[in-house]
């Protein structure tokens, strides 16, 4: 009797693991696409998204710049678990260690030549330097960053997401420039209150 209730539970436990697991991405829709409440009519426009014509004939920017299509910028994203990014890395620029909590990204490099990496939850760095043309898929929700070393050469690179709202968290930005205690923080880092206070004004300039 206890090891069929022991098999029972195991089944129970594996069945909610597999619901959970489907529905770990964006959720299914039971329209074709969705439209915003209060839309007006919707037509061609709706499906297009045209925050990438500045980056055309626009000069390159100074620092390194994203300029994304996710469902805050395209509302006809939503629901199509997919959203898109252009990374314009002038050259000895970073984008800075960031995660996409609800997304894994592939990158393409269209332009330039990228070092790029992430750590696996087991603190494994993978490394990678990435040639023009070159693909490189970075998992879901793991620490990763892209870095353009060659002080001279702009690099431009493109990202596609599996969610309409992958959603970034800038590690620098997240833990500096939030209101953790710096005591937190300090002990966190074994170091000092003093050295937390230098890394944030140092991101405030």
């Amino acid at each position: 009797m206890k090891l069929d209730c022991a098999k029972s539970l195991v089944f129970v436990l594996t069945l909610l693991a597999i619901i959970h697991m489907s529905h770990s991405g964006d959720p299914d829709i039971l329209t074709d696409f969705i439209v915003p409440p209060n839309s007006p009519h919707v037509d061609g426009n709706f499906f297009t998204f045209t925050g990438m014509r500045a980056l055309v004939s626009a000069p390159l920017p100074p620092n390194f710049k994203v300029v994304k299509a996710s469902l805050e910028q395209f509302p006809a994203l939503d629901g199509q678990s997919v959203s898109y990014a252009v990374l314009l890395y002038p050259g000895g620029t970073v984008n800075p260690v960031h995660t996409h909590p609800r997304a894994a990204e592939l990158l393409f490099v269209a332009r330039g030549s990228l070092e790029v990496g992430f750590v696996d939850s087991k603190n494994k760095l993978y490394i990678q330097t990435l040639q023009q043309g070159d693909v490189f898929v970075f998992p879901k929700g793991l620490v990763h960053f892209q870095y353009n070393a060659n002080a001279k050469v702009p690099a431009l690179a493109i990202s596609a997401f599996g969610s309409a709202n992958p959603g970034t968290v800038s590690l620098p930005s997240g833990l500096f420039n939030s209101s953790i205690d710096d005591t937190v923080l300090a002990l966190s880092f074994k170091t000092d209150v003093r050295t937390i206070q230098k890394l944030k004004a140092g991101l405030r300039c």
